[in-house]
């Protein structure tokens, strides 16, 4: 079966558009008017007209709209998600890039150019004829993804800092990655990789999949991939505003990182700190949870890498948090990572204070430990790119590059990296290497 369009851009490019699709082996079901397709999306659901509303679409895997404000809007987008259709942007000039870009649609295609709209089209052509997706060399049907969490009590201890250069560090050689923001009270992977959070994200494929249409090609449409060197890492950006927590539900989170394995040899899952079990507090059984995306994503992870901030008050705040995190997760393995470990923050012998604090009262007796970089996180930031591209030589990047290596790959059945020396197993810390000055 082709792949079935609806081609709304008008005259006169709407019918040069329908022979290059015909001509490609492409259906044009529809030929719409942009400006009437966008009055259709806007009707709201109590108006009798909603239900006719989709019938717009005419079943289109894919819409051909124009990148013009008065025709992709928010209510075309979300007309669009909820039929399973794939946008392709067509205009020109910055205002229509800065449009798609907001929308987390791929660059515009000139409408002049047909056999460039027919090639974008045929990117999320459903047909099995087509070559299937592929990222990095890596087929994405491969079943056998894990799903890595990165989770710590309140007090911002480095969870996002953190899931993103694991979701970097494992993108390496390892295929497709993806990292998730499912962080229902302060989602920031967006704004940490200059990313725009107006898009699809999380929320849509949390949609789709309570549908069951979600599937590799629709997680490939709604992610944003973020390239650095010979990694690649598709991301799923959080919601834009915390009142949207009910769009995360327990059985849409489930689902749709289900759906993740299948797509992704790694999704690492950037969660909110809040663990508490709320169904005893209201009256409403079935209504939303107001932490059911962190307690669903807990529970579907091969690997949770828990933050604790070196430092009296986080170690603190981590202590009492664990046991509830032990609780939410069961026989799932436990990382804990030690965050901004600093001189002075801790006394003497820092490290082997919060060692034995996590052994005495959490009955821990692995750690890693991540020294605190304060001029690459922050030129990370302010560059808005990945940690390990703006100062690949930072401390921070060797502690995960070792929390990868020696942790994350040996629980889910993988080798550590090579080079990565167990400090553990030596009961030693990494080898101090002496600066040179001026």
């Amino acid at each position: 079966m082709s792949a079935r369009v609806a081609v709304a851009v008008g005259a006169p490019h709407d019918g040069v558009l329908a022979e290059a699709l015909h001509r490609a082996g492409l259906e044009a079901v529809a030929m719409l008017d942009p400006l009437a397709l966008s009055a259709g999306a806007v009707v709201g659901p109590g108006d009798p007209r909603g239900a006719a509303a989709p019938a717009l679409l005419q079943g289109a895997d894919t819409v051909i709209v124009w990148a013009h404000r008065s025709v992709l809007t928010r209510e075309l987008v979300t007309l669009c998600d909820r039929g399973g259709a794939r946008i392709v942007a067509v205009g020109s000039g910055a205002d229509a890039d800065r449009l798609a870009a907001a929308f987390g649609l791929d660059e515009p295609v000139d409408p002049g150019d047909a056999d460039a709209v027919v090639q974008a089209v045929r990117r999320f052509a459903p047909d099995p004829l087509f070559a299937p997706v592929t990222a990095l060399g890596r087929d994405v049907s491969d079943p056998r993804g894990s799903v890595i969490v990165v989770w710590g009590p309140e007090g911002a201890p480095g969870r996002s800092t953190l899931a993103a250069a694991l979701s970097f560090e494992l993108a390496r050689g390892a295929g497709v990655t993806a990292l998730v923001d499912a962080d229902t009270r302060a989602p920031s992977q967006a704004l940490a990789l200059g990313l725009p959070d107006e898009g699809p994200g999380f929320a849509a494929a949390c949609r789709h999949a309570e549908a069951g249409d979600l599937d590799a090609g629709e997680l490939l449409r709604i992610s944003i991939p973020v390239q650095h060197r010979d990694a690649q890492v598709d991301v799923l950006c959080g919601i834009n505003r915390p009142a949207r927590w009910p769009e995360l539900s327990a059985s849409r989170v489930a689902a749709a990182l289900e759906e993740c394995r299948r797509w992704a040899r790694f999704t690492v899952v950037d969660v909110a700190p809040s663990l508490e079990e709320d169904d005893e507090i209201t009256s409403d059984l079935e209504g939303p949870r107001r932490n059911a995306a962190t307690l669903a994503a807990l529970r579907a992870a091969d690997v949770v890498v828990a933050v604790c901030a070196a430092e009296p008050v986080g170690v603190a705040r981590f202590l009492r948090a664990h046991a509830d995190l032990r609780q939410v997760v069961g026989p799932v393995p436990v990382l804990i990572a030690v965050n901004r470990l600093r001189p002075g923050g801790l006394g003497f012998d820092g490290r082997g204070q919060v060692r034995r604090a996590l052994a005495r009262f959490a009955g821990v007796d692995r750690v890693w430990f991540l020294p605190e970089d304060p001029r690459a996180t922050d030129a990370a930031v302010l560059q808005a790119r990945p940690l390990a591209e703006v100062a690949p030589r930072s401390p921070l990047v060797t502690g995960v590059r070792r929390l990868v290596g020696e942790g994350v790959m040996a629980e889910i059945g993988g080798e550590p990296a090579a080079g990565v020396r167990d400090e553990h197993a030596s009961g030693r810390g990494p080898r101090r290497v002496r600066r040179r000055t001026a």
